[in-house]
């Protein structure tokens, strides 16, 4: 019974770190979505921005208009590099969750495995204790009966 204890323990264990991987992978999906929608909105914001900037250079502007534009445009494209590197970087923890839920997947597969094979141990064990007994049975049966007629025939 220790045994069977054991290995549920483990089970459950196994079931929580499972659960819990889950829930982490989740998380760092939601947050890499995220990061990706920051990168997206600042992209469409850049590209309209420099739309705004040519068409104000057609019309014509003054030098500091085109500085602030110009500031402006490396301080939109410096933030797109900067959230460039987070997605990278947050693909690379999402990558880092599948593989901690894989893992523990898998591990609660292997205890479960174990606990399937101990079920049908168990239950192999238990036949052949029925049948073992349904066997002396026939056999205490046989004898008793055989017994019986010896001592009915000599009489």
């Amino acid at each position: 019974m220790s045994e069977r204890s054991a290995l549920e323990t483990l089970i459950e264990l196994a079931q929580t770190r499972a659960d819990d991987a889950a829930k982490r992978l989740g998380a760092l999906n939601a947050q890499n979505l995220d990061m990706e929608a920051k990168l997206v909105l600042l992209l469409q914001y850049c590209d309209e921005y420099r739309a705004r900037f040519q068409a104000s250079m057609q019309r014509g502007l003054t030098a500091s208009d085109w500085r602030n534009y110009h500031e402006f445009l490396n301080k939109l494209d410096a933030a797109i590099v900067q959230q460039r590197e987070i997605l990278i970087l947050m693909r690379q923890r999402v990558a880092a969750g599948q593989t901690a839920w894989q893992t523990a997947r898998q591990t609660l597969s292997s205890y479960d495995t174990l606990d399937q094979r101990r079920v049908r141990a168990e239950t192999l064990r238990a036949a052949r204790y029925e049948q073992k007994q349904s066997d002396e049975h026939v056999t205490n049966s046989a004898t008793r009966r055989d017994g019986s007629h010896s001592s009915h025939s000599s009489s």
